[in-house]
């Protein structure tokens, strides 16, 4: 080899090293580039806020760090800072702060959101204070002269409010409450005036939309015997491909749109609020809900407002919108089949047991059968499981396609309580009341009267043995069937 040659054979060496290490060097210096945070912006402001927090409360800050707040120079002040007209001021290293970030405050940049929030149910859901459910976390279960925190019961305050709301009390030196803070209520009543809660969903400090999409975010409060959502999204199948394909769902993208920038399941966040390529996201939980589903006897979700002569959005634009939702992975057909089906479970529950249990009940109440105090005998008690529970979960369950909360969960305790509880203890409250041939002696009568009425309805003969011949006829050969095909050989 000639020495020309070598020299060549030396440089062509050279130059591979060379691009080689600038290779390695280039992955290595993108390496470090991927794994750095992106720069954050403090304003001076909140630097220092920053700086001694950084102490104080570490895990604070680091959330806030990985927050697009932060990305984008939405510090500390520019949430919590306070006026001196503003019920919760106080001084804090020369500052006028607040604790509360109310959804007033967030509105100062997300304003639409805000007012898609304030008219939503969800907004409202620390009116509470009159309903039967507070009747029995302050009175029941709780003892609100002696025992609470302000005058107020302990259950109430670590039960209900911290899904409710309730009215935030402001102490003299502008620092909330105890008796009413923590709260993140969803629907709690800000000392500005605004009601709401949206780290009730979006959790402070990193306010992540990945946090704010997980079912079990909505599962803090949608839980549980007597509104189970959570465990019935887990049932369905929707709950169960969202289980498979977690990673696949992308819960941080923005955009979030079914059907385009992900096709795995759908969370609640995607049927109730979430955004399709047709329909923009909406803070408003409402605006996709045809039934309600809530009280003793199930109404469509506008019935309430129609009759106080209020204009809303009716229940049938609403199904639309719920339907645009379902249709990004179903077919018409398969839409249309399935609101068929849950609107008929609705009807059964209201028509053969809701609306006759509500009626009587009030019968009893007006009549003086029934005392005016709640829960303090045992028909009330039946009442509220067969409606407040176990009917809850029949239509629950049929609304979100989970069958046995539908069914053993739902219809089959509904049934059992209404023939074996409800009808026996209304036909003994009567009695008694006859017996003693008092005032209310005439409206027991009466009830009774509506209740024999009620059970010779086509839907309740079964119970009195007056089922039609032909009815038997048919339930007498398809247990004939059932026997044959599991029979022993």
């Amino acid at each position: 080899m000639s020495l020309n040659t070598k020299r060549i054979v030396i440089l062509i060496i050279g130059v591979f090293f060379l691009g080689a290490l600038l290779v390695v060097g280039a992955v290595e210096n993108n390496k470090r580039v991927v794994g750095k945070k992106a720069a954050i912006k403090i304003s001076q402001t909140s630097k220092r806020c920053v700086e001694c927090h950084t102490s104080t409360s570490p895990s604070l800050v680091e959330q806030w760090r990985n927050s697009k707040h932060a990305l984008r120079g939405v510090g500390c002040i520019d949430c919590h800072e306070a006026q001196k007209t503003d019920k919760d001021a106080w001084e804090h290293e020369g500052k006028l702060i607040a604790v509360i970030v109310s959804p007033a405050d967030c509105s100062k940049c997300h304003s639409k959101e805000n007012e898609q929030f304030q008219s939503s149910h969800h907004a409202d859901a620390g009116k509470i204070l009159g309903s039967l459910d507070n009747v029995l976390a302050e009175v029941v279960e709780g003892n609100t002269g002696r025992l609470g925190l302000d005058g107020q019961s302990p259950a109430a305050i670590n039960g209900c409010w911290q899904c409710h709301g309730s009215v935030v009390k402001i102490m003299e030196n502008g620092r909330p409450d105890p008796s009413t803070w923590p709260n993140t209520g969803i629907g709690r009543i800000n000392p500005d005036g605004s009601k709401g809660s949206c780290t009730a969903c979006h959790s402070r400090h990193q306010f992540s939309v990945s946090v704010s999409r997980q079912p079990d975010s909505c599962g803090k409060c949608h839980m549980g015997p007597d509104h189970p959502q959570k465990e019935i999204y887990e049932e369905s199948k929707h709950g169960i491909a969202f289980k498979a394909f977690k990673d696949d769902m992308k819960l941080d993208a923005q955009p979030w749109r079914v059907g385009i920038e992900y096709t795995a399941a759908p969370t609640c966040a995607t049927c109730h609020m979430s955004a399709t390529d047709d329909m923009e996201v909406t803070h408003d939980v409402g605006r996709r809900i045809s039934w309600n589903l809530r009280p003793p006897v199930s109404e469509k979700i506008d019935a309430k407002a129609i009759k106080a002569g209020e204009t809303v959005e009716s229940w049938e634009d609403r199904r639309d919108n719920m339907k645009n939702v379902c249709s990004k992975c179903h077919s018409e057909s398969y839409v249309d089949g399935f609101y068929t089906q849950f609107d008929s479970a609705i009807n059964l529950y209201n028509d053969k047991f809701g609306k006759p249990a509500t009626e009587i009940i009030n019968m009893m109440k007006a009549g003086g059968v029934l005392t005016p105090t709640a829960f303090d005998e045992e028909l009330e008690w039946t009442y509220f499981y067969l409606w407040h529970h176990e009917g809850r979960r029949a239509r629950h369950g049929a609304s979100m396609m989970a069958p046995d909360y539908t069914q053993w969960h739902g219809f089959f305790e509904v049934a059992e309580r209404f023939y074996i509880h409800f009808v026996p203890e209304v036909k003994k409250a009567c009695r008694k009341a006859i017996r003693r041939k008092g005032s209310n002696a005439t409206a027991a009568k009466e009830v009774l009267a509506k209740l024999n009425e009620i059970l010779n309805r086509e839907e309740h003969q079964w119970f009195l043995s007056k089922m039609s011949q032909e009815e038997k006829s048919k339930r007498k050969a398809a247990a004939e069937e059932f026997k044959k095909r599991y029979a022993q050989n």
